[in-house]
């Protein structure tokens, strides 16, 4: 007897609890596919700094670095899906060299949560407050009019209002700002997403010239493909079609990164030494070319270059603990 209630229990709790068979349960990331080798173009207005383009830098299968453009600065967001929730975790404007920040990122602003029905309230960072407020919202857009999910957020005062339109399979495809006492408004909308495309970037690789003893410089464009590793792009790109050889053939970048001080730290193999041919004055100016090279691609005065994780030392320069390359550009020459 006590075995058929038992049944007769899980039974019920089965149809209690149990999905209809036709409910789709939605998910965070069925409104954010994470791709890759792609650029989504947003056409813009109300301002001129509302369209903008996204590449994608770097990704894993529940993160993702995106490159964003809109012709005044460039920002990359790490975004992230975890725990039902797509949370921003970095948002670094000015940020112009690539470098993979996908672990760097301190802060927890949600931008959609689990369950995805209208009335999941969530609170910003900022204090604003977000709601999903409507499941089938009608949306036109460039790209074309979709269905789509519609986060909406307000602030403290009447006129601070933001809906933010997320499509499934698609994502973020439009935002709209309300501004003003007069509800003005600002918006962006997907208008294209290409595949398989690369971001490119222009950089400055700087020589020394011995025949007037100046520092000339090529500017080369580079492609980068989601996740290429930006030191090897970057060496790769240093050893050929140079005019003098600053990196040798075998020469590696072990490691390069921005630190918190400001300051690019560079290590490299040691090839770059036993496959240097340099006397005292060109050895000189094959630092300065690096310290310019490197230290104007992240945008900055200062390069701490050692080789393989020790001091720089040579048969003619050494570099002290702490001690670095200072960029200098004046004098450089832009070469035909």
């Amino acid at each position: 007897m006590n075995k058929i209630f038992v049944w007769i229990w899980m039974f019920f709790m089965m149809m209690f609890f149990s999905v209809p068979a036709n409910e789709v349960v939605l998910r965070v990331e069925d409104y954010f596919p994470i791709r890759e080798n792609t650029r989504s173009v947003f056409a813009g207005q109300g301002n001129e700094f509302a369209a903008f383009d996204v590449f994608i830098d770097y990704a894993t299968p529940t993160r993702v670095q995106q490159r964003i453009s809109n012709g005044g600065t460039v920002i990359v967001e790490v975004i992230e899906i975890v725990d039902g929730q797509l949370v921003k975790t970095l948002s670094q404007p000015e940020t112009y060299y690539r470098e993979n920040l996908l672990e760097k990122g301190n802060q927890e602003e949600i931008l959609l949560m689990e369950p995805l029905k209208v009335g999941t309230t969530w609170v910003r960072p900022d204090n604003r407050t977000s709601s999903i407020t409507n499941l089938a919202a009608a949306v036109t857009t460039p790209y074309g009019n979709l269905q789509a999910l519609e986060v909406t957020t307000t602030g403290d005062q009447s006129n601070q209002k933001q809906r933010d339109y997320y499509v499934k399979d698609l994502g973020l495809v439009k935002s709209v700002y309300e501004v003003g006492e007069n509800g003005e408004e600002i918006s962006s909308s997907l208008a294209a997403i290409e595949d398989g495309v690369a971001m490119t970037q222009a950089v400055s690789f700087f020589y020394p010239n011995l025949n007037d003893g100046k520092i000339v410089y090529q500017i080369k464009a580079l492609d980068f493909y989601t996740n290429d590793i930006t030191r090897d792009r970057l060496a790769t790109a240093y050893q050929t079609a140079a005019p003098v050889t600053v990196f040798s053939p075998n020469t590696r970048i072990n490691s390069l990164y921005l630190n918190q001080d400001g300051m690019v730290y560079l290590d490299l193999s040691s090839d770059f030494l036993t496959e240097m041919n340099a006397g005292a004055e060109l050895e000189a100016m094959m630092l300065q070319s690096i310290a310019n090279t490197f230290g104007n691609y992240y945008g900055v005065e200062r390069v701490l270059l050692t080789i393989d994780n020790q001091l720089y030392e040579s048969g003619h320069l050494a570099l002290k603990q702490g001690e670095y390359l200072t960029v200098d550009l004046n004098g450089t020459v832009l070469m035909n």
